[in-house]
């Protein structure tokens, strides 16, 4: 699959960019579902000299795609492979805490997942600039609700029901680089019950 293709939006917007190896001392790769693709693409353009100093983090897409196989049989000093974002969270904190200058991170795959890796790496004290990313695969969304602050995975349809407190919420395309999220506000505050049909947005 080929790099995602989006729309031009407002300012808080990502933009996404294409992996490209980077001069450093080591690197970090954080990719989920198609996201292995961007990574084979970019080590395929770089060369396998790379593999020697880096270490792989992969999940499986929020659409089921496991591409865990081709990233582990590139070879890289080490690879590790986690069901979620969640179950790899730990590691990736300590391998960000135990980075030193001159380690290039790269993030390939969803939005929620690099909307995470860049969340996690800033927590660090690292620019989020310093990241590499590139969108693959799924366009769903990862939404917090402004109203209970709770945060829904994987969004599909826009409006949708808050998993948290069951507001029914338009999906904004303003994004929180703080929360790692995008925006989610009550359609009907005005007019209850008055809420448009649900679309699907995002797949």
């Amino acid at each position: 699959m080929t790099k995602t293709e989006f729309e031009p939006s407002i300012k808080s917007r990502p933009v996404y960019g294409v992996l490209e190896a980077a001069p450093g001392l080591a690197h970090l790769i954080v990719a989920d579902g198609e996201g292995a693709d961007a990574v084979t693409e970019m080590i395929a353009r770089a060369g396998t000299a790379m593999l020697a100093s880096t270490h792989i983090i992969y999940m499986p897409g929020p659409n089921g795609c496991d591409k865990s196989a081709a990233l582990q049989a590139l070879g890289a000093a080490q690879f590790r492979s986690s069901p979620s974002f969640a179950a790899a969270s730990s590691r990736l904190a300590k391998v960000v805490a135990d980075a030193h200058m001159g380690t290039q991170i790269y993030v390939a795959g969803t939005e929620g997942l690099i909307a995470q890796v860049c969340q996690a790496v800033a927590a660090q004290g690292l620019p989020y600039e310093s990241v590499h990313t590139e969108h693959r695969g799924s366009t769903v969304r990862r939404v917090q609700c402004v109203h209970c602050k709770g945060i829904t995975e994987n969004v599909t349809h826009d409006p949708f029901k808050c998993s948290h407190c069951g507001l029914s919420l338009f999906v904004r395309d303003h994004f929180s680089r703080r929360i790692a999220a995008f925006q989610g506000v009550n359609i009907d505050a005005e007019d209850p019950g008055l809420v448009p049909d649900s679309v699907e947005r995002f797949k």
